[in-house]
């Protein structure tokens, strides 16, 4: 009802069947476009220091984060009023007919469900008629084979590194993507977007938008929806300020020439490179600058 133009980001936990039934779910429930999450591996470490995720908020639960809600009165009240402690379940991983799962629930699903192929994928788009967009693209020998499976959008991404972390920042693999696929589908990018200078030189390196994570995820817990606002308006000021440093009035002016690239920054990952002897490979192991 807020937004006609809603998309829901769908994992791939579950049989085909679960999956499908989340997907008919969301349609029912409004959304328009899909978003399929791919760039996220098994990997379940957790980094030294990582606050502990409670698995729902018993009184153990209570106790330990007790000293942390006294001393901020204002988020425990709205909590107190609404009756009843705070929801830890997925309610967007429910499946009609079951209970939201808990996160650990979800992530269980998710870590025993085989990774998709891309018969897989070309599958789901068959069941979406509207805006498919696949997220977590990084190599361009992907991006053609999500051109292949019927895509209508790829975001270059690689999760904020936190699967991967030798894997190169998005910014530096989009202009290789953009110039092999982006005549043919939309080319977004997310991953380190912290500000509005951030969006300008993903778009003039050849991204259509940049997507959102953890900033309005920021201004959602420390004000509810008067901090995404804010958020939303720091990124705008700051998308304003870029285009007015580079002598743009409109983000559709923008070209690669307005982005200072040193030599060596890009990424050609998934493009054959000639190899001694004449033959190719398609795992460059160099960095390739324009």
């Amino acid at each position: 009802a807020a937004n006609p133009k809603i998309f829901f980001q769908v994992y791939w936990a579950g049989s085909r069947d679960r999956i499908l039934a989340r997907v008919e779910r969301a349609r029912a429930a409004g959304a328009v476009g899909l978003i399929v999450t791919l760039d996220w591996t098994f990997s379940h470490a957790r980094d030294w220091g990582s606050p502990t995720i409670p698995h729902r908020i018993d009184l153990r639960t209570m106790a330990r984060h007790a000293p942390e809600a006294i001393i901020r009165p204002r988020w425990l009240t709205r909590y107190v009023r609404s009756g009843r402690p705070p929801d830890l379940t997925v309610p967007n991983m429910a499946v009609p007919g079951e209970d939201p799962p808990t996160f650990f629930g979800a992530y269980g699903e998710w870590m025993q469900t085989p990774p998709p192929s891309w018969a897989d994928l070309a599958w789901l788009r068959a069941q979406w008629d509207g805006p498919f967009l696949l997220k977590g693209v990084i190599r361009v020998d992907d991006a053609k084979r999500a051109v292949d499976a019927g895509v209508s959008a790829i975001s270059v991404s690689n999760h904020g590194g936190n699967n991967l972390d030798g894997t190169p920042a998005s910014i530096r693999a989009l202009p290789a993507i953009g110039e092999a696929v982006g005549d043919q589908i939309e080319v977004l990018l997310d991953g380190g977007v912290r500000r509005g200078g951030d969006a300008v030189k993903a778009v003039a390196l050849g991204a259509r938008a940049v997507m959102l994570g953890r900033a309005y995820l920021w201004g959602l817990a420390a004000n509810g929806q008067a901090g995404v606002e804010n958020v939303l308006d720091i990124m705008r000021t700051g998308i304003d300020s870029a285009l007015l440093g580079l002598c743009r009035s409109a983000v559709t002016e923008l070209r690669p020439a307005d982005v200072l690239v040193p030599d060596g920054f890009i990424r050609r990952l998934g493009v054959p490179e000639p190899q001694p002897g004449g033959a190719t490979g398609p795992w460059p192991a160099r960095t390739v600058g324009e």
